[in-house]
């Protein structure tokens, strides 16, 4: 009676997946369909039911973190009651007195930013989103930033570090492939069994030959220990980009803060030059005896303290030229003071975009979700180690003992040699390297959610940033109006001995001040709406190619 004989046809379906980092891992292995026949012994079955049952021990497989975004942003984004109207009648009504119509004032303020809706407009920024602004210069810095930033040449730097460390982690998925070649003299000492009398053998040998060995990635350590490489070259280039936005974004800021004090100067610097022409006016009056000399005292007490602020001013501007210096990669020495007022630029319109799309234009949350997926292929390979290592190793060549005729058939030797390895006892280190990982995977769970939460509250605070100060920048334009106004009324009066010095010295102070106010509001506005389109991502977004 013929001997029954089964056979298996099993298949291990590796699959890999698409070039983004929001698939599971790299190789999964799934159950192709089993038949069997009467031609393969049943060890056969054995050994297909241990493969499949390998198939299953790699994992676990990662699975993004279920975060529910918001369905829309909670910001107000409703443009509030418009009070110019009830500004410009009480202004008109004041320039209707004795004093005559209100004159322009000597430096015009621009016109206050349009209060933008989140419904207005739901284009994300463009990757240039500081052209926006209308300044060459700006765009000569963050250009200059962007080729000599140490901050960004250290980013880069990474980048390849993590694409070497690619290479090294993938090289045990490979053969590893030697050659040799040898050649020695040997003087061999005669046996106890020889003759008497009998020489010392000497003779050559040489020998030339090949070798391969190989670790058969049966568990999957070696392609998880790939991937984790992989994912973290991914998070070092979405580290770049986070790296690069805020270099463009602290540019950015820090020339409009150079302007701002630029602005503040001018208008510390005018407002003192009318406060020394009031001041030789009271002396005048004074000596005809129209004036006394407290109001003198008065006036040249406020020429002083306007004077004393200037210094201050002078140096938070050049400390803040250095600071750019330092943001595009020159010496503070060789950057030139940048020109120009805020009211120069232009109002860039940001749309926030809806919710939905956030996390996939942020380098930052995609760095975590890269690194969170490393540490799962980590978790894969330690839970690996716990299983047997599979090696291989081939050898072959020729050796001869006359170097003439090595390479000959009757010279040939080879050697194959297969061994398994298992690790009994460790003291514990592979179960303490499968928590480790485990733990490291807990930690970076908590610092992804935080950092998809983070990017939901930024763009939140940016969008009432930008909201609240550009109505606060219309607001102080009306108040810079009215005590403008009121500051022309009281000085008329004065010299009509209506009022008295301390009238005037009120006004003018809240004059100065208001004037201070609205410059620091506008530079608060020009800053939020840069954090705005940091918030945004800065026009970034995940491709394929970025993987």
């Amino acid at each position: 009676m013929p001997r029954r004989l089964t056979e298996i046809n099993i298949s291990p379906i590796w699959w890999k997946r698409p070039n983004t980092y929001r698939d599971p891992l790299d190789r999964t292995c799934s159950r192709s369909v089993v038949k069997l026949t009467d031609k393969t012994p049943l060890c056969a079955v054995a050994c297909a039911t241990l493969m499949l049952s390998a198939c299953n021990i790699l994992g676990p497989h990662y699975k993004r973190p279920d975060i529910p975004t918001p369905a829309g942003w909670s910001v107000d984004t409703t443009q509030t009651p418009d009070e110019s109207a009830a500004a410009a009648a009480a202004t008109d009504a004041i320039a209707t007195t004795r004093a005559g119509p209100p004159p322009k004032p000597s430096s015009p303020s621009p016109p206050a930013p349009p209060v933008t809706t989140a419904t207005t407009v739901a284009a994300w920024p463009s990757a240039d989103w500081w052209r926006q602004f209308g300044s060459p210069q700006l765009n000569d810095l963050i250009s200059q930033a962007q080729k000599a930033n140490d901050d960004i040449a250290s980013a880069i730097a990474r980048v390849r570090q993590a694409d070497a460390q690619v290479q090294v982690a993938g090289a045990p998925l490979l053969p590893a492939i030697g050659v040799s070649a040898d050649a020695n003299r040997q003087r061999a000492k005669p046996s106890v069994t020889s003759a008497p009398g009998t020489r010392p053998l000497t003779y050559n040998q040489f020998s030339a030959q090949a070798s391969a060995s190989y670790q058969l990635d049966f568990w999957g350590k070696n392609q998880a220990v790939f991937n984790a490489a992989r994912y973290s070259a991914n998070a070092s280039r979405y580290d770049h980009a986070t790296v690069e936005l805020t270099v463009m974004t602290s540019v950015a800021t820090t020339y409009f803060q150079a302007l701002e004090l630029h602005d503040r100067l001018d208008v510390a610097e005018r407002d003192l030059s009318t406060a020394q022409t009031i001041l030789k006016d009271l002396t005048f009056e004074e000596t005809v005896g129209t004036a006394n000399a407290l109001d003198v005292a008065q006036q040249a007490t406020t020429v002083a303290v306007i004077n004393a602020s200037i210094p201050p001013l002078r140096q938070q501007l050049r400390q803040t030229i250095d600071a750019l210096a330092v943001l595009v990669g020159k010496m503070p020495q060789d950057l030139e003071a940048p020109g120009g007022t805020l009211s120069d630029l232009s109002e860039p319109v940001v749309g926030p975009g809806l919710p939905s799309e956030l996390l996939a234009r942020r380098p930052d949350v995609a760095s975590a979700e890269a690194q969170l997926m490393a540490a799962n292929a980590n978790i894969q390979a330690a839970r690996a180690a716990f299983f047997p290592s599979i090696d291989l190793t081939a050898s072959g060549g020729f050796v001869s003992t006359a170097l003439s005729g090595l390479i000959s058939p009757a010279n040939k030797v080879f050697s194959l040699t297969g061994g398994v390895a298992q690790d009994i006892f460790q003291g514990g280190a592979l179960v303490g390297g499968y928590r480790l990982n485990k733990a490291r995977y807990s930690e970076l769970l908590s610092d992804y959610h935080k950092s998809v939460i983070s990017a939901f509250s930024n763009v939140e605070d940016a969008l009432v940033a930008t909201q609240q100060t550009a109505e606060q920048y219309r607001r102080q334009q009306d108040a810079v109006a009215k005590a403008r106004r009121a500051y022309e009324i009281t000085e008329i009066q004065l010299h009509a001995g209506t009022v008295n010095v301390l009238t005037v010295l009120n006004t003018q102070t809240t004059l100065f001040s208001a004037e201070d106010a609205l410059v620091q509001v506008r530079f608060a506005h020009l800053q939020a709406l840069v954090q705005l389109f940091n918030a945004l991502g800065g026009g970034w977004q995940h491709t394929a190619a970025q993987s």
